[in-house]
């Protein structure tokens, strides 16, 4: 059962558990249709991971940044961006958020706060953290949440962009999405000692928390937004979830590097949607009928804009070279 946070209010309750029926059922579309032969490129699905994305985003103000992975279509529909120019992006449409271009692993909307997902492991810490040097230099009380995988943990730039960020006493956000897997090896087997006890190291506050109840993630997300805000610097989240597919969508048997037995527990027993939906029913918050309707109108949303994503027509081939820089 998810955590009882007294000082959420029912409304943020049944925005996040919206925002979470919305990332679940845009990637279950994405997957059918990336197997239709319709998405270009491939695609990284968060499906299980749903409770961070939201979780953190609705700690955030509308003109805060978001930095996270290729595994980025949550985070970036948690912070409000349209699904039909993200699923525009992935068909490699001329009306995608990037004009078709980017794809599925760089998704950016800098209206909405989405300041991209990156391919590269690790490359988007040093762009929050001068993101984040910006809003102390402004003054403008601007916060940015950096997510990243556990795989992230063994890249030396993490290291010395915290050690930066706490010598500065920067707005930002660290958000670790333990997902146990890098890539297909558990992440025991390649990532020595503890691991909320790096940010330790730099005096940063750390706290790890159950990545499958949003509410959990809220509560900790807050306080470390509102830290940052306050101008006391930095703070580190262990966000400890699943993902229920493989790495990629292409990754399908996935039996080599885990059992069919854990997918099937964690569906069973930690799946955020149903954690917070047990909840909201349990206290009243909501009745089956209204979750239900929300439900069926996602659905009818994530049909509708697949489908005019589908209409809409590919870049024009003079387009080719706009956006394009060389060093």
């Amino acid at each position: 059962m998810a955590t009882t946070v007294p000082d959420i209010d029912r409304d943020t309750r049944l925005r996040m558990y919206r925002t979470m029926v919305e990332c679940r059922y845009f990637e279950v579309r994405a997957q059918e249709l990336f197997f239709e032969g319709l998405v270009r490129g491939t695609t990284h699905l968060g499906v299980g991971q749903e409770a961070v994305a939201a979780g953190v985003a609705a700690a955030m103000r509308a003109d805060d940044y978001t930095f996270c992975t290729y595994r980025g279509h949550n985070h970036t529909l948690a912070r409000g961006v349209p699904m039909a120019p993200i699923f525009a992006e992935l068909f490699g449409r001329g009306t995608g958020l990037l004009g078709g271009k980017g794809g599925s692993m760089h998704l950016t909307s800098v209206e909405h706060g989405a300041m991209g997902s990156y391919a590269i492991v690790g490359a988007h810490l040093p762009i929050a953290l001068g993101a984040a040097w910006s809003a102390q230099y402004r003054k403008s009380g601007q916060v940015a949440a950096c997510f990243f995988g556990e795989g992230a943990l063994g890249q030396g730039v993490l290291y010395e962009v915290m050690n930066m960020a706490a010598l500065w006493t920067l707005p930002v956000v660290y958000v670790c999405e333990n997902n146990s897997y890098n890539e297909y090896t558990h992440y025991r087997e390649t990532t020595a000692g503890g691991l909320t006890e790096r940010a330790a190291a730099f005096g940063i506050p750390q706290e790890a928390v159950d990545g499958q109840d949003v509410l959990a993630v809220y509560a900790a997300a807050t306080r470390a937004v509102e830290r940052a805000r306050r101008r006391e610097g930095p703070s580190f989240l262990l966000c400890e979830t699943y993902r229920y597919h493989g790495h990629h969508v292409g990754d399908v048997d996935r039996a080599y590097y885990r059992s069919k037995e854990e997918e099937e527990q964690w569906k069973a027993e930690r799946d955020p949607l149903q954690i917070l939906r047990a909840w909201i029913l349990e206290k009243g918050f909501a009745d089956e009928e209204v979750l239900e309707q929300t439900a069926e109108r996602v659905e009818t949303e994530v049909a509708a804009a697949a489908e005019h994503a589908l209409a809409a027509p590919f870049p024009d081939p003079s387009e080719v070279g706009e956006h394009v820089y060389a060093g």
